[in-house]
This record gives structure tokens, sequence and C-alpha cells, in this order.
């Protein structure tokens, strides 16, 4: 039995439909909007609030002080995946921004907005468009002098 040879003409065009599916294919699946990612991100940050409300019941200062230094790792390993759903889709700019005072401001500050950017991240649904705008558009510039 004589091996497949793919040659000449057909088989160059074979061989292109191929490369083009399989491209089309892996760059739809880095495409698609930032939801996944924040919900990702989100398990850390739920995690890290874990982390806190333990450290909070602990009578050894140790044990807390380690429970504090968990839940502070927790909330930087999200700070990239946030950045990441945040490049994906603007929605997610303010989570990622809250998640980036976390080396600046003490968590137990940024739960209340934590929670809120991650109870919007869970209800999202996968392709949901984000809202419209409430900015208006710009004013129009009379040319008049």
């Amino acid at each position: 039995m004589r091996p497949l040879a793919i040659g000449g003409r057909f088989g160059r065009l074979v061989v292109a439909g191929v490369s083009v599916i399989t491209l089309g294919a892996g760059l739809s699946a880095c495409g698609g909007n930032g939801t996944g990612l924040a919900q990702q991100a989100c398990s850390h940050i739920n995690r890290s609030i874990g982390l806190l409300k333990q450290a909070a019941a602990q009578t050894d200062t140790a044990v807390a002080d380690g429970l504090r230094q968990k839940a502070y790792r927790q909330l930087r390993d999200a700070l990239p995946i946030a950045a990441e759903a945040a490049y994906r889709d603007g929605q997610y700019q303010a989570l990622m921004t809250t998640l980036s005072e976390s080396s600046r401001v003490s968590e137990t500050i940024l739960i209340p907005a934590l929670q809120a950017q991650c109870q919007a991240a869970d209800s999202s649904t996968f392709g949901q468009t984000p809202p419209p705008s409430s900015i208006p558009p710009p004013a129009p510039v009379s040319s008049s002098p």
C-alpha cells in the first residue's frame, strides 16, 4: 500500500483549507468576552474573603496573620486574571481597578466593592453584551464666529 501523498494543486488546497479551519477554531477559542475570566478571578476573591473571616475568628495571632497573608496572596493571584478579563471586556475594569488597590488599601475596606463586582460577574451569562453607555455623545461644534 502506498502512503497518501498530497501534492500538486489539490494537495495545497486541502492543506490551506485545513489550516484555515484550524486557525479559525483556535482564534475563536481565544476570543470571547471576559466573563469567564472575571468569574475565575472572583473565585480567588471569594477564597480570600473566606480566609479573612477565618483569620478574624482566630484567637492565635500567628495563625490569624498566616491566614491574612494567604488571603492577600489570593487577591494578588486574582489581579492578572481580572486584568485579562478587563482587557477582553471593559465592564470588568472596576474589578481590576479595585483589585489593584489591594496593595495599598486594606482588604476589609475593599470587600464590599469586590463582592458587588463579583456578584455582577457571577450573574453574567456568556456572550451577554454589556449595557449601553450612559455617557452622552459630544455636543456638535458650531462653525460660526
